[in-house]
């Protein structure tokens, strides 16, 4: 293999595929990267056997080939190198490859490419049309609310149910409940649903960032693997077998209280609120106090630690219904106020053991359940 890259091309084209590599492993295949020539271009492949990335960047090819390089020395020396032409020759007798970058050269101890685990490819021209925008969006509002946990697999995935001009994300771990719906370009034949690896969905995100076509989903014929194709980068996650609990029940379908505040106010509040609540099962107390003719209604969050202090924050509120004191876990609350694109928040509430729904006011697409703290008195 002979080829020629711009250093520039080549680092961003690893920042992509090197979240992929699999740094504990029993294969040590798995902690390399791929390179391949590739119709005139170099592709760059990782995969941990659960996520796997193909990545395509320009380059001048003089000879074809492949060699699998250790992706941590690797990407340390390409971000190291002056932003210059990169020439790279890889030796087959010695499965070395040899890389110049200015007055720089380096050599590079690597392995047989038949070792590496094949990342399928697309076929075909089938396949699900998702806004790279919107998905990102999506992926954003829904993946963090995922299980880390892997005592149920299941809850450590984004169930994606495609339905008529729908797609729709829902995660959840047990303790709270994130959804939110895209519209899609082109309607969808038949409905099907997936359970995609948080982790992959996250990567897939990051990925859509730079994306402005739309991004190509395919599901393998064998139902075990789906497909994200971009621009110039394919991701292949494996999927999670099973059925996900039916979210649809979680969500409360009535409210007695609905308060709606400033979502930057609310999220600065809680901010607070966490300095003392870390040290108190991270709870913080939200009372909701109803307005009067001459003032508004009173959404106050309070928490308290034994060791450290209190602290109460006071937030004008539009408040609908009853008054209620109600506790959420602070951490919780952090993470969904962070990733809402819309100035207000309302908080739908129905007693202080009943979850609380959150949804941004003016869009109809996103809604988010979290469970109370019990505070024991």
């Amino acid at each position: 293999m002979k080829v020629s890259c711009l250093q520039e091309n080549l680092a961003k084209g690893l920042s992509i595929v090197g979240r992929a590599v699999s740094p504990r492993s029993t294969l040590p295949i798995l902690s390399h990267v791929l390179l391949a020539t590739d119709g005139g271009r170099l592709r760059l492949s990782a995969t941990n056997l659960e996520i796997g990335i193909n990545c395509w960047i320009g380059a001048r090819v003089e000879e074809e080939g492949t060699i699998a390089v250790p992706a941590r020395t690797f990407i340390d020396l390409v971000n190291a190198l002056p932003p210059d032409r990169v020439d790279m020759e890889g030796v087959v007798r010695t499965m070395t490859l040899n890389l110049r970058c200015g007055r720089s050269e380096a050599n590079i101890k690597g392995m047989d490419a038949v070792e590496f685990p094949p990342i399928p490819m697309p076929e075909g021209e089938g396949g699900v049309r998702l806004d790279a925008e919107a998905l990102r969006t999506a992926i954003a509002q829904v993946a963090f609310a995922a299980a880390t946990d892997e005592a149920r697999p299941i809850l450590t995935g984004v169930l994606v149910q495609f339905e008529e001009d729908r797609v729709t994300l829902a995660a959840a771990d047990g303790y709270r409940l994130s959804v939110r719906s895209v519209p899609l370009p082109e309607p969808v034949g038949e409905p099907f649903s997936v359970i995609v690896p948080a982790r992959a969905m996250v990567e897939l995100g990051r990925i859509c960032a730079d994306q402005e076509e739309p991004v190509l989903t395919t599901v393998t014929p064998d139902h075990n693997r789906i497909l994200f194709q971009l621009t110039d980068v394919v991701l292949v996650s494996q999927l999670i077998p099973g059925n996900f609990p039916d979210y649809r029940q979680i969500i409360p379908r009535d409210r007695n209280t609905r308060t709606v505040v400033g979502t930057a106010d609310l999220l600065k509040a809680c901010r607070t609120a966490q300095i003392f609540a870390r040290d108190g099962a991270h709870i913080v107390q939200f009372h909701v106090h109803l307005g009067t003719d001459l003032e508004p209604g009173r959404l106050v969050v309070s928490a308290t630690s034994a060791e450290t202090g209190d602290d109460v924050t006071q937030l004008d509120a539009s408040v609908e219904g009853e008054p209620i004191e109600i506790a959420f876990n602070v951490k919780y609350l952090i993470d969904v106020l962070s990733v809402l694109g819309t100035p207000q928040v309302a908080l739908d509430t129905t007693s202080s053991s009943s979850p609380g729904v959150l949804r941004p006011v003016g869009e109809e697409d996103f809604i988010h359940v979290v469970m109370p703290m019990h505070l024991g008195r």
